[in-house]
């Protein structure tokens, strides 16, 4: 019997592309079947064709469909990182048409502003509750002299309060409160009174009973539509949903309700690059619409409107803090995994120590923390480490 012309063709394809994979992975010293824990376990042929033409898409979801594993995943996306292999992979037209709204619409617009709550934050508290530090602090921790998640995550409140000279009675406002962790150290801590704001429904609830007895107001809003005075301005892991349609008008709204002599703190993870879209299997499954800045876009979109007195890379610390949360979630998984099934169990892990492998390789995402001024501080900044 003679061999079927096209299924000997389609095993050439996939030769094809294995070859490309192969050629690829071995950049960063990765091999496909190899003994290394980095080294990348292929469970499925059709893996190959979907790595290659979906390139970041195809490399998440082939794992979410079980299509590959490898014992240590951060340690295979540091290495992919940091040899940049993905600007080494083309998008083929199918992204490249997901990804056009960054472009031709503003995609974190005041009706769009409540997706990335709904999608994202509000997946379920049980799911935060099960992965964070007891304060529920969803942000890069500091690390500093820290023993474990929750003395870094007290560390990086820490941090932001004495940056900030924080004294009693002063009113703060926290753009994108989370479950209101900021607001309730400040207050206890240093007699602030706090008033946060989020787009999910989920944090605001829980923030409340969190935040129960001290002068730490929770608010459901649009950061746009903010139209008060405070003394300080703290914005912890938020910017990165504002999108660069949006950096100027997010700076234009903190320098009017900031007062003269105040000062703003933002804390945000941020690209070496100049971006202006997501990486497409991030915006499809963790961060819709999500974007990552760039210190020229942040700068040019503070001008005229700030003076930066201050930028704190430690961007190497949230590779700790995500092998944490990743720690936390897969002991903790057993307690939730009725709700939320095998693939995203899959997801999630991916999401995690796939980011912590980025933060890792150091030259691709950081996290800072910029402090400005309206009419920079008289006699100069003193800047706390």
């Amino acid at each position: 019997m003679s061999e079927n012309p096209k299924f000997k063709e389609d095993e050439m394809k996939t030769e094809k592309y294995k070859s490309v994979v192969q050629e690829l992975l071995s950049l960063a010293g990765i091999e496909i079947n190899g003994r290394n824990p980095w080294d990348i376990q292929v469970n499925d042929e059709r893996f190959y064709k979907r790595a290659v033409t979906e390139a970041e898409l195809g490399l998440g979801e082939s794992y979410m469909d079980g299509w590959w594993d490898v014992e240590k995943l951060d340690e295979m996306i540091f290495r992919i990182v940091r040899a940049d292999l993905q600007n080494k992979v083309r998008r083929n037209l199918k992204i490249a048409l997901q990804l056009a709204g960054f472009y031709l619409i503003n995609m974190q617009a005041r009706h769009r502003a409540f997706i990335i709550g709904e999608r994202h934050y509000d997946l379920g508290n049980d799911l935060f509750q099960n992965m964070l530090d007891k304060r529920m602090n969803y942000s890069c921790a500091y690390w500093k002299n820290a023993a474990n998640l929750d003395e870094a995550q007290e560390n990086k409140l820490e941090l932001i309060c004495k940056k900030l000279y924080l004294k009693s009675g002063m009113r703060v406002l926290d753009i994108g409160c989370g479950w209101g962790a900021f607001g309730k150290y400040a207050a206890e801590k240093y007699g602030v009174e706090v008033v946060g704001i989020t787009v999910s429904k989920e944090q605001v609830s829980l923030g409340k009973e969190l935040c129960k007895g001290f002068p730490v107001e929770i608010r459901l809003m649009d950061y746009r539509d903010l139209n008060e005075k405070f003394d300080r301005i703290v914005s912890v892991g938020m910017i990165e949903h504002v999108g660069y349609k949006n950096y100027r008008t997010y700076f234009e709204i903190a320098n009017k309700c900031l007062n003269e002599d105040g000062l703003f703190l933002l804390h945000t993870i941020g690209e070496v690059r100049s971006v202006k879209n997501s990486d497409a299997w991030t915006h499809k499954y963790i961060f819709p619409n999500g974007m990552l800045p760039s210190i020229a876009q942040l700068s040019k979109a503070a001008e005229g409107l700030f003076v930066i007195e201050d930028l704190h890379n430690f961007g190497a610390d949230y590779d700790k803090t995500l092998l944490a949360w990743y720690d936390n979630f897969n002991t903790n998984w057993y307690k939730i995994k009725e709700k939320y099934g095998e693939r995203f169990y899959r997801m999630w892990k991916y999401f995690l120590l796939s980011s912590a492998g980025a933060f890792r390789a150091r030259n691709k995402n950081q996290l800072w923390q910029i402090v400005l001024s309206k009419n920079g501080v008289p006699g100069g900044y003193i800047s706390v480490r």
